[in-house]
Formats: structure tokens, C-alpha cells, sequence
């Protein structure tokens, strides 16, 4: 979640989006953030189909409305709901990976990994070719496509990424064991490193290959990290803060769009003159944690009213406590 803020600061507020390693990061951003929704949602995706579509509906695509109402009202927010949904396309793609996995997984556990990696390609191709194909449209054709675009079908590109995090909770155990080699986390790290050291190709294979090698290798290699480094955050008292940034993702991403300085934009001239990375990232890393923190105070103030706290972030409350006591479901996106 800081690393979604911290790219947001990059392309909304300095216009860069290569800024502060940032090149770096989108390789397993989005990655990491839909493995660890997959692996959440892996142990209920069992549970009867209604109740986890009522269920997400409630606590993902009516509060993205209401805030996407409030960030951008009538009628300019009938004009943001193509594929990126003015900034918010996250929770109604991930509302439609939960969609899509669950009916894979009903239609045959063995072949769902056939089933996701059709699905994902799909995507990636259409992804590709989405604009030729909307600008060459007509008529009916050109409704279809902006319905798709609706849909956020040329999101589902990240499905692959979500499914392997459920797959990763089935098989916990084995995959611990598989990481827990020195030789394989090694390899993982150099072969993250070598793709992100290469630059973006007019190639559809290669970047197919780029995008999907990148993504797994670098969100093993995060997770594995932040695994193995548990102790360390814990003696830094780093563990907690961040544990509790995690169960507050849902309300820092649908806050946070209300503070990105744009006025930023001045400025990114004198922080480019610094030609270092390393300053940047620190200038826009600083940026981020502001945000985080006055995202975080925002939801705290939010969360003190039980009826805002529901239909804003989709927060349980135990009827039989007078303060807020959501359940960690309900946190986290």
C-alpha cells in the first residue's frame, strides 16, 4: 500500500512515473498486492457463492462508488467509469478476481491453473490491442468494447497474480520449504534483478515475458524477504506499524487520492536537477508517509461513527461494543 501511494505521488503529483526507482517497483507492486488478496481470500472461497459476492460487494464496490462519487460528482463521474474508474479500477478488478476464482476452482480445481493462465493472457493480449480496437469500432462493436471496458477486462491481465497467492496458501508448507533454500532465493533475487535491468520493448512476447516473469520473482522475492526479516522489524518496532497499515489498505486507497499534493508539480524540475535516484526516492518516500499518516488519521476519524465506518469501508462492528472493533476480514482489502 505504501508502494501504490508512492507511485501515485510519482505520476499525479511530479508527472514521472520512472521517479525514485519507481520503474523498479511496478514491477512487483501490483503483484505483491494481488497475491496477498488471493492468499486472504483463498480460506473462504469455499464458503457459499451469494454470500462471498453479497459479502465483497458490500465492503469493496459500494464504498468505491460513494468515494468515487465524492471525488469526482455528476456528471463528471459517469465519464470515469471506464476501465480505470478515475483511479479506483483496483477494487472492482479485484471484486471480479473473486468472481473468477471462485468459479474456476468450482469448475474443476485441477484444470484452474489452465483456466487462470487463459484468462490472464487473454487479458494481456486485449489489454494490447484495446485501443486500435475501440478507435476502429462502430455501432454496436463500440458499446461492447466500452462495456468491457466497464468491466475492467483489461485488468484481469493480473489475474495470474492473484490466483498464485491462493495457490500459495494451499501449499503453504511446500513453498516455505522451497524458499527456505539459500540457492533459490539467491537465483530469484538475480533473476528479478537481471529483468528489471531491461528496458520496455515494441515486442509483445518479450514484454508478456517481462511482465509476468518480473511480477512472480519479485513478489516471491518481497514476500520471502519480509518473512525472513520478522525478527528484525520486530526489534526496529517496525512490525506492528506496518501490520496495522496492512489492515487499513482498503481505507488508505480510497482516502488517499484526497491528498496527493498536485501542486508537487512545480517542483519536479529541482528534484530532477539532483540526477539521483536515490534523493528522489527519499523526497517522494517522505511524500508518501505523509499521506499515509493523515490517510490514517482520516479513517480513525471515520471509523468513530458505525454507520460511516460500514458503508464507507464495509466495517463490521460488534453490536455489543460501543467502540470500534471491526473484524480483520472486513479491514483489509
Amino acid at each position: 500500500m505504501i508502494l501504490v501511494v508512492f507511485a501515485h505521488v510519482c505520476h499525479f503529483c511530479l508527472g514521472d512515473s520512472k521517479m525514485g526507482y519507481n520503474a523498479v517497483f511496478i514491477l512487483f507492486r501490483l503483484p505483491c498486492f494481488f497475491m496477498i488478496s488471493g492468499w486472504l481470500f483463498e480460506s473462504v472461497a469455499q464458503r457459499p457463492f451469494l454470500e462471498n459476492v453479497r459479502h465483497k460487494f458490500m465492503v469493496q464496490i459500494i464504498p468505491t462508488f460513494i468515494f468515487l462519487l465524492l471525488l469526482a460528482p455528476p456528471p463528471e463521474f459517469f465519464y470515469r467509469l471506464g476501465t480505470l474508474k478515475g483511479g479506483y479500477w483496483f477494487t472492482f478488478a479485484l471484486f471480479e478476481y473473486f468472481i473468477l476464482y471462485m468459479i474456476i476452482v468450482r469448475i474443476s480445481r485441477k484444470w484452474s491453473f489452465l483456466m487462470a493462465l487463459v484468462i490472464t493472457l487473454g487479458s494481456f493480449i486485449y489489454a494490447r490491442y484495446y485501443d486500435s480496437i475501440r478507435s476502429s469500432a462502430v455501432g454496436w462493436q463500440l458499446y461492447a468494447i466500452d462495456f468491457s471496458g466497464f468491466l475492467s477486462i483489461t485488468t484481469w491481465r493480473l489475474f495470474l497474480f492473484f490466483y498464485i497467492g491462493a495457490w500459495m496458501r494451499r501449499h503453504f508448507d511446500a513453498f516455505i520449504r522451497w524458499t527456505n533454500k539459500p540457492v533459490i532465493i539467491i537465483l530469484i533475487t538475480m533473476f528479478f534483478f537481471l529483468i528489471a535491468s531491461t528496458s520496455h520493448r515494441d515486442n509483445m512476447w518479450f514484454e508478456m515475458f517481462r511482465y509476468y516473469a518480473g511480477g512472480i520473482t519479485g513478489m516471491w522475492m518481497v514476500f520471502t524477504c519480509f518473512r525472513l526479516s520478522d525478527s528484525w522489524l520486530k526489534k526496529f518496532h517496525i512490525s506492528k506499524p506496518l501490520q496495522y497499515v496492512g489492515t487499513r489498505t482498503l481505507d488508505i486507497y480510497l482516502l488517499h487520492f484526497f491528498f496527493l499534493p498536485r501542486s508537487l508539480m512545480a517542483y519536479t524540475d529541482q528534484l530532477k536537477a539532483f540526477d539521483s535516484q536515490f534523493v528522489e526516492f527519499l523526497v517522494i518516500l517522505a511524500v508518501s508517509l505523509i499521506i499515509l499518516i493523515l490517510c490514517l488519521l482520516a479513517s480513525y476519524i471515520i471509523r468513530l461513527s458505525p454507520f460511516l465506518g460500514h458503508y464507507l469501508f464495509g466495517t463490521k462492528y460488534d453490536k455489543k461494543a460501543s467502540t470500534d472493533t471491526p473484524s480483520r476480514n472486513q479491514c483489509s482489502i
